[in-house]
Protein backbone atom coordinates (compact mmCIF):
# COMPACT_ATOMS: atom_id res chain seq x y z
CA UNK A 1 0.00 0.00 0.00
CA UNK A 2 1.38 3.23 -0.68
CA UNK A 3 2.32 5.77 1.90
CA UNK A 4 0.73 8.69 2.48
CA UNK A 5 3.27 11.16 0.73
CA UNK A 6 3.39 9.22 -1.85
CA UNK A 7 0.02 9.51 -2.35
CA UNK A 8 -0.45 12.87 -2.09
CA UNK A 9 2.74 13.81 -3.92
CA UNK A 10 1.69 11.83 -6.89
CA UNK A 11 -1.79 13.47 -6.99
CA UNK A 12 -0.23 17.19 -7.24
CA UNK A 13 1.69 15.80 -10.01
CA UNK A 14 -1.20 14.31 -11.68
CA UNK A 15 -3.43 17.43 -11.25
CA UNK A 16 -1.38 19.97 -11.95
CA UNK A 17 -0.06 17.86 -15.48
CA UNK A 18 -3.77 17.60 -16.64
CA UNK A 19 -4.79 21.01 -15.59
CA UNK A 20 -2.10 22.65 -17.10
CA UNK A 21 -3.16 20.49 -20.05
CA UNK A 22 -6.58 21.65 -20.46
CA UNK A 23 -5.87 24.98 -19.71
CA UNK A 24 -2.95 25.20 -22.27
CA UNK A 25 -6.20 24.33 -24.77
CA UNK A 26 -8.18 27.27 -23.76
CA UNK A 27 -4.70 29.33 -23.91
CA UNK A 28 -3.86 28.51 -27.22
CA UNK A 29 -6.95 28.47 -29.10
CA UNK A 30 -7.27 31.84 -27.31
CA UNK A 31 -4.43 33.17 -28.18
CA UNK A 32 -4.22 31.96 -32.09
CA UNK A 33 -7.93 33.42 -32.09
CA UNK A 34 -6.46 37.05 -31.12
CA UNK A 35 -7.98 36.98 -27.72
CA UNK A 36 -5.36 38.84 -25.15
CA UNK A 37 -4.33 36.34 -22.01
CA UNK A 38 -4.87 37.91 -19.19
CA UNK A 39 -3.69 35.39 -16.35
CA UNK A 40 -2.47 31.55 -16.85
CA UNK A 41 -3.23 29.23 -13.25
CA UNK A 42 -2.87 26.04 -11.95
CA UNK A 43 -4.61 26.33 -8.69
CA UNK A 44 -7.36 28.76 -7.41
CA UNK A 45 -6.68 31.59 -4.81
CA UNK A 46 -3.38 33.44 -3.87
CA UNK A 47 -0.71 33.04 -6.04
CA UNK A 48 2.36 31.09 -4.57
CA UNK A 49 4.54 31.75 -7.78
CA UNK A 50 4.13 34.63 -10.11
CA UNK A 51 5.59 35.84 -13.16
CA UNK A 52 4.47 37.92 -16.23
CA UNK A 53 5.99 37.46 -19.69
CA UNK A 54 5.18 38.21 -23.29
CA UNK A 55 4.16 41.21 -25.37
CA UNK A 56 0.96 40.71 -23.44
CA UNK A 57 2.60 40.67 -20.14
CA UNK A 58 0.77 37.70 -19.40
CA UNK A 59 0.46 36.20 -15.48
CA UNK A 60 1.66 32.57 -15.14
CA UNK A 61 1.12 31.50 -12.12
CA UNK A 62 0.30 28.37 -9.63
CA UNK A 63 -2.04 29.27 -6.48
CA UNK A 64 -2.68 27.90 -3.13
CA UNK A 65 -5.88 25.98 -4.18
CA UNK A 66 -3.92 22.94 -6.23
CA UNK A 67 -7.61 21.23 -7.15
CA UNK A 68 -7.91 22.98 -10.73
CA UNK A 69 -7.01 25.64 -12.65
CA UNK A 70 -8.12 28.77 -15.09
CA UNK A 71 -7.23 31.01 -17.65
CA UNK A 72 -8.46 34.39 -17.66
CA UNK A 73 -9.30 36.26 -20.89
CA UNK A 74 -9.64 39.98 -21.46
CA UNK A 75 -13.73 40.47 -21.18
CA UNK A 76 -15.74 43.39 -20.82
CA UNK A 77 -17.96 41.69 -18.90
CA UNK A 78 -15.19 41.91 -16.15
CA UNK A 79 -14.66 45.97 -15.94
CA UNK A 80 -13.49 48.55 -18.82
CA UNK A 81 -11.64 47.96 -21.66
CA UNK A 82 -9.14 50.46 -23.59
CA UNK A 83 -10.85 51.30 -27.13
CA UNK A 84 -7.54 50.20 -28.50
CA UNK A 85 -7.93 46.46 -27.20
CA UNK A 86 -12.07 45.83 -27.82
CA UNK A 87 -10.84 43.61 -30.51
CA UNK A 88 -9.08 41.56 -28.47
CA UNK A 89 -11.89 40.88 -25.96
CA UNK A 90 -13.60 37.24 -25.91
CA UNK A 91 -16.82 38.52 -25.59
CA UNK A 92 -16.99 40.62 -29.25
CA UNK A 93 -15.38 37.10 -30.86
CA UNK A 94 -17.55 35.52 -33.30
CA UNK A 95 -19.67 32.30 -31.56
CA UNK A 96 -17.42 29.84 -33.39
CA UNK A 97 -14.38 31.53 -31.74
CA UNK A 98 -15.59 31.80 -28.49
CA UNK A 99 -16.63 27.90 -28.92
CA UNK A 100 -13.94 27.25 -30.35
CA UNK A 101 -11.96 28.68 -27.16
CA UNK A 102 -13.88 26.97 -24.71
CA UNK A 103 -14.17 23.59 -26.26
CA UNK A 104 -10.31 23.43 -26.51
CA UNK A 105 -9.92 22.52 -23.07
CA UNK A 106 -11.47 19.71 -23.06
CA UNK A 107 -10.14 18.27 -26.31
CA UNK A 108 -6.66 18.50 -25.15
CA UNK A 109 -7.40 16.47 -22.37
CA UNK A 110 -9.00 13.36 -24.82
CA UNK A 111 -5.46 14.62 -27.30
CA UNK A 112 -3.80 13.95 -24.09
CA UNK A 113 -5.37 10.23 -23.48
CA UNK A 114 -4.25 8.99 -26.99
CA UNK A 115 -0.83 10.12 -26.21
CA UNK A 116 -0.74 8.87 -23.12
CA UNK A 117 -2.31 5.37 -24.45
CA UNK A 118 0.20 5.52 -27.67
CA UNK A 119 3.54 5.57 -25.75
CA UNK A 120 1.61 2.73 -22.97
CA UNK A 121 1.16 0.53 -26.57
CA UNK A 122 4.49 1.37 -27.92
CA UNK A 123 6.20 0.42 -24.52
CA UNK A 124 4.00 -2.15 -23.55
CA UNK A 125 1.45 -2.95 -21.10
CA UNK A 126 1.83 -5.74 -19.02
CA UNK A 127 -0.89 -7.68 -17.80
CA UNK A 128 -2.28 -11.31 -16.93
CA UNK A 129 -4.50 -13.29 -18.97
CA UNK A 130 -8.13 -13.42 -18.09
CA UNK A 131 -7.72 -17.01 -16.96
CA UNK A 132 -10.74 -17.96 -14.16
CA UNK A 133 -9.85 -19.10 -10.94
CA UNK A 134 -12.13 -20.33 -8.89
CA UNK A 135 -15.89 -20.36 -9.32
CA UNK A 136 -19.02 -20.13 -6.65
CA UNK A 137 -21.65 -23.01 -7.10
CA UNK A 138 -24.80 -21.94 -8.21
CA UNK A 139 -23.85 -18.13 -8.94
CA UNK A 140 -24.50 -16.39 -12.29
CA UNK A 141 -20.89 -17.61 -13.64
CA UNK A 142 -21.94 -21.21 -12.77
CA UNK A 143 -25.31 -21.07 -14.02
CA UNK A 144 -23.63 -19.74 -17.28
CA UNK A 145 -21.16 -22.85 -17.60
CA UNK A 146 -18.23 -20.53 -16.37
CA UNK A 147 -15.34 -23.33 -15.37
CA UNK A 148 -11.97 -22.72 -13.39
CA UNK A 149 -9.53 -22.72 -15.88
CA UNK A 150 -11.29 -21.34 -18.53
CA UNK A 151 -9.70 -18.20 -20.71
CA UNK A 152 -11.71 -15.56 -21.67
CA UNK A 153 -11.32 -14.91 -25.36
CA UNK A 154 -13.86 -12.02 -25.72
CA UNK A 155 -16.51 -10.22 -24.30
CA UNK A 156 -19.62 -9.47 -26.79
CA UNK A 157 -18.08 -8.95 -30.11
CA UNK A 158 -14.87 -7.53 -28.23
CA UNK A 159 -11.34 -9.54 -28.08
CA UNK A 160 -9.42 -9.42 -24.77
CA UNK A 161 -6.30 -10.35 -23.36
CA UNK A 162 -5.96 -8.99 -20.21
CA UNK A 163 -7.95 -9.27 -16.83
CA UNK A 164 -7.93 -5.19 -17.16
CA UNK A 165 -9.45 -4.49 -20.70
CA UNK A 166 -11.43 -7.69 -19.45
CA UNK A 167 -13.30 -5.54 -16.90
CA UNK A 168 -14.17 -2.69 -19.42
CA UNK A 169 -15.01 -4.79 -22.00
CA UNK A 170 -18.13 -6.42 -19.14
CA UNK A 171 -19.09 -3.27 -18.07
CA UNK A 172 -19.76 -1.89 -21.43
CA UNK A 173 -21.50 -4.81 -22.62
CA UNK A 174 -23.43 -4.63 -19.52
CA UNK A 175 -24.55 -0.98 -20.04
CA UNK A 176 -25.19 -1.78 -24.10
CA UNK A 177 -26.80 -5.23 -23.81
CA UNK A 178 -28.01 -6.35 -20.12
CA UNK A 179 -26.69 -9.66 -20.23
CA UNK A 180 -22.57 -10.25 -20.65
CA UNK A 181 -21.79 -12.53 -23.35
CA UNK A 182 -19.08 -14.37 -23.63
CA UNK A 183 -16.42 -16.58 -25.51
CA UNK A 184 -14.40 -18.74 -23.32
CA UNK A 185 -12.03 -21.52 -24.11
CA UNK A 186 -11.33 -24.66 -21.66
CA UNK A 187 -10.83 -28.06 -22.04
CA UNK A 188 -13.10 -28.89 -24.66
CA UNK A 189 -12.03 -26.23 -26.78
CA UNK A 190 -14.06 -22.82 -27.23
CA UNK A 191 -17.75 -21.96 -26.38
CA UNK A 192 -20.34 -19.45 -26.30
CA UNK A 193 -21.51 -18.21 -22.83
CA UNK A 194 -24.43 -15.45 -21.48
CA UNK A 195 -24.60 -14.31 -18.10
CA UNK A 196 -27.56 -13.09 -16.84
CA UNK A 197 -26.90 -10.12 -15.58
CA UNK A 198 -30.13 -8.17 -16.94
CA UNK A 199 -31.81 -6.19 -13.94
CA UNK A 200 -28.75 -6.23 -11.83
CA UNK A 201 -26.95 -2.89 -13.45
CA UNK A 202 -26.66 -1.32 -10.52
CA UNK A 203 -25.84 -3.99 -7.84
CA UNK A 204 -22.90 -4.76 -10.33
CA UNK A 205 -21.79 -1.56 -11.21
CA UNK A 206 -20.98 -0.98 -7.23
CA UNK A 207 -17.69 -0.07 -6.87
CA UNK A 208 -15.42 -3.75 -6.81
CA UNK A 209 -18.11 -6.11 -6.57
CA UNK A 210 -18.73 -6.85 -10.63
CA UNK A 211 -16.78 -10.32 -9.93
CA UNK A 212 -18.07 -10.95 -6.91
CA UNK A 213 -21.73 -10.43 -8.14
CA UNK A 214 -21.13 -12.69 -11.01
CA UNK A 215 -19.20 -15.70 -8.82
CA UNK A 216 -16.00 -15.61 -10.21
CA UNK A 217 -12.19 -14.90 -9.03
CA UNK A 218 -9.22 -14.59 -12.02
CA UNK A 219 -6.57 -17.63 -11.29
CA UNK A 220 -4.21 -16.39 -8.50
CA UNK A 221 -1.00 -18.51 -7.88
CA UNK A 222 -0.91 -20.65 -5.54
CA UNK A 223 2.13 -20.62 -3.19
CA UNK A 224 3.77 -22.98 -1.11
CA UNK A 225 4.31 -22.39 2.46
CA UNK A 226 8.31 -22.01 1.81
CA UNK A 227 9.82 -19.59 3.35
CA UNK A 228 12.39 -16.96 2.20
CA UNK A 229 13.62 -14.04 3.85
CA UNK A 230 13.79 -14.44 7.48
CA UNK A 231 13.59 -10.63 9.33
CA UNK A 232 16.45 -10.63 12.13
CA UNK A 233 14.13 -9.19 14.89
CA UNK A 234 10.62 -10.99 13.95
CA UNK A 235 9.24 -13.81 15.24
CA UNK A 236 10.55 -16.26 12.60
CA UNK A 237 14.08 -15.19 13.72
CA UNK A 238 13.21 -15.53 17.28
CA UNK A 239 11.77 -19.27 16.56
CA UNK A 240 15.17 -20.64 14.67
CA UNK A 241 13.24 -20.53 11.59
CA UNK A 242 15.61 -20.29 7.87
CA UNK A 243 15.51 -19.99 4.32
CA UNK A 244 14.07 -22.70 2.09
CA UNK A 245 12.13 -24.10 5.69
CA UNK A 246 8.72 -25.41 4.44
CA UNK A 247 5.55 -24.80 7.25
CA UNK A 248 3.91 -28.42 7.32
CA UNK A 249 1.53 -27.93 10.53
CA UNK A 250 0.90 -25.77 13.46
CA UNK A 251 -0.44 -27.24 16.78
CA UNK A 252 -1.76 -30.09 13.93
CA UNK A 253 -3.58 -28.23 11.50
CA UNK A 254 -1.47 -29.02 8.16
CA UNK A 255 -1.05 -26.02 5.53
CA UNK A 256 -1.21 -26.57 2.07
CA UNK A 257 -0.37 -23.31 0.62
CA UNK A 258 1.12 -19.85 2.09
CA UNK A 259 -2.28 -18.17 2.13
CA UNK A 260 -3.88 -20.30 4.84
CA UNK A 261 -0.84 -20.37 6.66
CA UNK A 262 -0.71 -16.38 6.45
CA UNK A 263 -4.06 -16.41 7.52
CA UNK A 264 -3.73 -18.40 10.77
CA UNK A 265 -0.90 -16.38 11.70
CA UNK A 266 -2.57 -13.01 11.30
CA UNK A 267 -5.70 -14.23 13.67
CA UNK A 268 -3.10 -14.93 16.35
CA UNK A 269 -1.26 -12.13 17.94
CA UNK A 270 0.88 -13.38 20.47
CA UNK A 271 -0.16 -17.09 20.53
CA UNK A 272 2.68 -19.97 21.21
CA UNK A 273 2.16 -22.25 18.60
CA UNK A 274 4.02 -25.81 18.44
CA UNK A 275 5.20 -25.52 14.70
CA UNK A 276 6.63 -28.40 12.35
CA UNK A 277 8.55 -27.84 9.36
CA UNK A 278 10.49 -29.48 6.69
CA UNK A 279 14.58 -28.57 6.72
CA UNK A 280 17.31 -30.33 4.62
CA UNK A 281 14.77 -33.22 4.25
CA UNK A 282 14.01 -34.09 7.99
CA UNK A 283 11.28 -32.61 9.85
CA UNK A 284 11.52 -30.41 12.67
CA UNK A 285 9.17 -29.28 15.62
CA UNK A 286 9.91 -25.88 17.14
CA UNK A 287 7.96 -23.50 19.53
CA UNK A 288 6.46 -20.19 17.70
CA UNK A 289 5.69 -17.17 19.83
CA UNK A 290 3.69 -15.08 16.56
CA UNK A 291 4.50 -11.25 16.73
CA UNK A 292 2.02 -8.88 16.23
CA UNK A 293 1.36 -5.24 14.24
CA UNK A 294 -1.23 -2.84 13.96
CA UNK A 295 -2.78 -3.20 10.78
CA UNK A 296 -5.94 -0.34 10.05
CA UNK A 297 -6.22 -0.15 13.39
CA UNK A 298 -6.65 -3.78 13.97
CA UNK A 299 -3.84 -5.99 16.14
CA UNK A 300 -3.11 -8.75 13.42
CA UNK A 301 -0.17 -11.70 13.96
CA UNK A 302 3.06 -11.32 11.65
CA UNK A 303 6.40 -13.59 12.01
CA UNK A 304 8.86 -11.49 10.25
CA UNK A 305 9.24 -13.82 6.79
CA UNK A 306 8.63 -13.66 3.65
CA UNK A 307 7.41 -16.55 0.55
CA UNK A 308 9.58 -17.89 -1.65
CA UNK A 309 7.72 -16.76 -5.28
CA UNK A 310 9.65 -19.20 -8.13
CA UNK A 311 10.47 -17.59 -11.16
CA UNK A 312 8.66 -19.01 -13.43
CA UNK A 313 5.37 -18.93 -11.43
CA UNK A 314 3.34 -16.48 -13.81
CA UNK A 315 4.93 -18.47 -16.48
CA UNK A 316 2.20 -18.47 -19.53
CA UNK A 317 -0.13 -16.31 -17.56
CA UNK A 318 1.06 -12.96 -18.86
CA UNK A 319 -0.18 -10.79 -21.51
CA UNK A 320 1.68 -7.82 -22.71
CA UNK A 321 -0.05 -5.27 -25.27
CA UNK A 322 2.56 -3.72 -27.56
CA UNK A 323 2.12 -2.32 -31.03
CA UNK A 324 4.30 -0.94 -33.83
CA UNK A 325 4.52 2.79 -33.63
CA UNK A 326 1.31 3.59 -36.04
CA UNK A 327 -0.55 0.61 -34.86
CA UNK A 328 0.33 2.20 -31.54
CA UNK A 329 -1.32 5.28 -32.46
CA UNK A 330 -4.30 3.61 -33.79
CA UNK A 331 -4.60 1.54 -30.36
CA UNK A 332 -4.50 4.81 -28.58
CA UNK A 333 -7.13 6.49 -30.22
CA UNK A 334 -9.66 3.54 -29.71
CA UNK A 335 -9.04 3.18 -26.32
CA UNK A 336 -9.65 6.55 -25.76
CA UNK A 337 -12.65 6.30 -27.54
CA UNK A 338 -13.82 3.04 -25.85
CA UNK A 339 -12.92 4.91 -22.35
CA UNK A 340 -14.94 7.67 -23.52
CA UNK A 341 -18.01 6.21 -24.32
CA UNK A 342 -17.79 3.96 -21.40
CA UNK A 343 -17.59 7.14 -18.63
CA UNK A 344 -20.95 8.49 -20.79
CA UNK A 345 -22.66 5.99 -20.68
CA UNK A 346 -21.95 5.31 -16.58
CA UNK A 347 -23.04 9.02 -15.85
CA UNK A 348 -26.37 9.01 -18.28
CA UNK A 349 -27.14 5.63 -16.24
CA UNK A 350 -26.03 7.34 -12.76
CA UNK A 351 -29.03 9.76 -13.45
CA UNK A 352 -31.42 7.36 -14.76
CA UNK A 353 -30.70 5.50 -11.47
CA UNK A 354 -29.31 2.27 -12.90
CA UNK A 355 -25.82 3.09 -11.95
CA UNK A 356 -24.27 3.09 -8.62
CA UNK A 357 -23.29 6.59 -7.49
CA UNK A 358 -20.50 5.03 -5.54
CA UNK A 359 -18.41 5.20 -8.32
CA UNK A 360 -18.14 9.00 -7.98
CA UNK A 361 -14.77 9.37 -6.79
CA UNK A 362 -13.32 12.16 -4.52
CA UNK A 363 -9.92 13.35 -4.20
CA UNK A 364 -9.32 11.01 -1.32
CA UNK A 365 -9.73 7.75 -3.55
CA UNK A 366 -8.52 10.12 -6.49
CA UNK A 367 -4.79 10.35 -4.53
CA UNK A 368 -5.04 6.62 -3.18
CA UNK A 369 -5.20 5.45 -6.88
CA UNK A 370 -2.65 7.89 -7.62
CA UNK A 371 -0.40 6.34 -5.15
CA UNK A 372 -0.70 2.93 -6.34
CA UNK A 373 -0.30 3.88 -10.25
CA UNK A 374 2.87 5.66 -9.23
CA UNK A 375 4.13 2.74 -7.29
CA UNK A 376 3.26 0.48 -9.91
CA UNK A 377 5.50 2.21 -12.82
CA UNK A 378 5.59 4.71 -15.58
CA UNK A 379 2.96 2.35 -17.63
CA UNK A 380 0.79 2.47 -14.57
CA UNK A 381 0.50 5.91 -13.89
CA UNK A 382 0.41 7.20 -17.65
CA UNK A 383 -3.28 4.33 -17.35
CA UNK A 384 -3.91 6.34 -14.54
CA UNK A 385 -3.22 9.57 -16.36
CA UNK A 386 -5.26 8.93 -19.24
CA UNK A 387 -8.67 7.51 -17.56
CA UNK A 388 -8.61 11.02 -15.25
CA UNK A 389 -7.65 13.28 -18.10
CA UNK A 390 -11.01 11.80 -20.18
CA UNK A 391 -13.15 11.65 -17.01
CA UNK A 392 -12.13 15.87 -16.82
CA UNK A 393 -12.87 16.06 -20.80
CA UNK A 394 -16.22 14.28 -20.05
CA UNK A 395 -17.04 16.69 -16.73
CA UNK A 396 -16.04 19.75 -18.20
CA UNK A 397 -18.35 19.00 -21.31
CA UNK A 398 -21.33 18.22 -19.15
CA UNK A 399 -24.22 21.19 -19.76
CA UNK A 400 -23.98 22.96 -16.74
CA UNK A 401 -22.92 26.49 -16.00
CA UNK A 402 -19.59 26.83 -14.45
CA UNK A 403 -18.10 24.18 -16.65
CA UNK A 404 -17.35 24.45 -20.43
CA UNK A 405 -19.91 22.54 -21.55
CA UNK A 406 -22.77 25.10 -20.00
CA UNK A 407 -20.46 27.91 -21.30
CA UNK A 408 -20.79 26.59 -24.76
CA UNK A 409 -24.38 26.02 -24.76
CA UNK A 410 -24.47 30.23 -23.88
CA UNK A 411 -22.93 30.72 -26.84
CA UNK A 412 -25.32 28.54 -29.13
CA UNK A 413 -28.02 29.85 -27.12
CA UNK A 414 -26.78 33.48 -28.39
CA UNK A 415 -26.52 32.93 -31.96
CA UNK A 416 -30.08 30.48 -31.73
CA UNK A 417 -31.36 34.03 -30.19
CA UNK A 418 -29.58 36.83 -31.79
CA UNK A 419 -27.89 38.57 -28.56
CA UNK A 420 -26.66 37.54 -25.35
CA UNK A 421 -29.07 35.90 -22.44
CA UNK A 422 -29.83 38.49 -19.85
CA UNK A 423 -27.68 39.10 -16.91
CA UNK A 424 -30.52 37.56 -14.91
CA UNK A 425 -30.73 34.07 -16.77
CA UNK A 426 -27.15 33.81 -16.65
CA UNK A 427 -27.25 34.44 -13.18
CA UNK A 428 -29.74 31.84 -12.22
CA UNK A 429 -27.40 29.56 -14.54
CA UNK A 430 -24.51 30.20 -12.57
CA UNK A 431 -26.20 29.32 -9.40
CA UNK A 432 -27.88 25.69 -10.65
CA UNK A 433 -23.94 25.29 -12.13
CA UNK A 434 -22.75 25.77 -8.10
CA UNK A 435 -25.50 23.53 -6.53
CA UNK A 436 -24.81 20.71 -9.10
CA UNK A 437 -21.52 21.26 -8.08
CA UNK A 438 -21.69 21.12 -4.45
CA UNK A 439 -23.88 18.46 -4.78
CA UNK A 440 -21.50 16.50 -6.98
CA UNK A 441 -18.62 17.22 -4.12
CA UNK A 442 -20.77 16.11 -2.09
CA UNK A 443 -21.29 12.33 -3.07
CA UNK A 444 -17.44 12.27 -4.17
CA UNK A 445 -16.83 12.91 -0.27
CA UNK A 446 -19.26 10.84 0.83
CA UNK A 447 -17.58 7.65 -0.80
CA UNK A 448 -14.56 8.83 -0.22
CA UNK A 449 -14.91 8.62 3.23
CA UNK A 450 -17.49 5.78 3.08
CA UNK A 451 -14.20 3.67 1.51
CA UNK A 452 -11.75 5.26 3.94
CA UNK A 453 -13.87 4.04 7.00
CA UNK A 454 -15.77 1.55 6.12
Amino acid sequence: MPGFLTSLLSFLVAIALLVAVHEWGHYIVARLSGVKVLRFSIGFGKPLWLRRWGPDQTEYCISAIPIGGYVRLLDERDGTVPAAELGRTFNRQSVTARVAILFAGPAMNFIFAVLAYWVMFVAGVPGLKPVIGEVEPGSLAAQAGVASGDLILAVGDQPVATWEGTVIAMLDELLTAGDIALRVEGAGGPRDLSLATAGRVAELTQPGQLYAVIGLEPWRPILEPVLDEISPDGAAAAADLRTDDRIVSADEQAFADWGSWVEYVRERPGVQVELVIERDGGRLSLPLTIGSAIEDEQRIGRIGASVQVPADLYEGYRANQRYAFGAAAAAGLQKTWDMSALTVRMIVRMVTGDVSVKNISGPINIAQFAGYSASGGLSTFLGFLAIVSVSLGILNLLPVPMLDGGQIVYQLAEAIKGSPLSDQAQAVGQQVGILFLLILMSFAFYNDLSRLFG
